[in-house]
């Protein structure tokens, strides 16, 4: 399984700091969605889920969290702990999110709107999927 991350091009100065992320140039895709996620409670674990179309990138633009990737055939589990970098998550790729840290905020960038149908929830139901 190919694991990628992008890094994003820091822009600050005394100030503070600046990310700008645009479609198509910083990321493979055109957003169409954004959400994220925060104030997660300990030991809460998101995701439980593939699509079998859409793509994401994730970020953890405060604090951390760890990402288990599966394609159906081996499993890794990434960190996010800078704001600096998104995983890139194609489609057809179980996620799970796990072990925020209190402070955590991950947004998502999403190629498509929120469709129910795009999404597998059943796990054995994605290894069929995918094989």
């Amino acid at each position: 399984m190919e694991i990628k991350k992008y890094a994003f091009d820091v822009h600050g100065d005394n100030r503070g700091q600046l990310i700008a992320i645009e479609q198509l140039k910083d990321i493979p895709f055109e957003i169409k969605r954004m959400y994220y996620i925060y104030d997660t409670t300990e030991g809460t674990r998101r995701g439980y889920h593939a699509h079998k179309y859409l793509e994401q990138i994730l970020i953890c633009v405060k604090g951390s969290c760890k990402i288990l990737l599966d394609n159906g055939f081996e499993k890794e589990t990434i960190l996010l702990d800078k704001p600096t970098e998104g995983l890139y998550i194609t489609n057809n790729i179980w996620r799970e999110m796990f072990d925020f840290s209190p402070d955590a905020v991950l947004v998502v960038l999403a190629s498509e709107l929120y469709n129910e149908s795009d999404y597998i929830r059943d796990y054995n139901e994605f290894l069929d999927f995918v094989k």
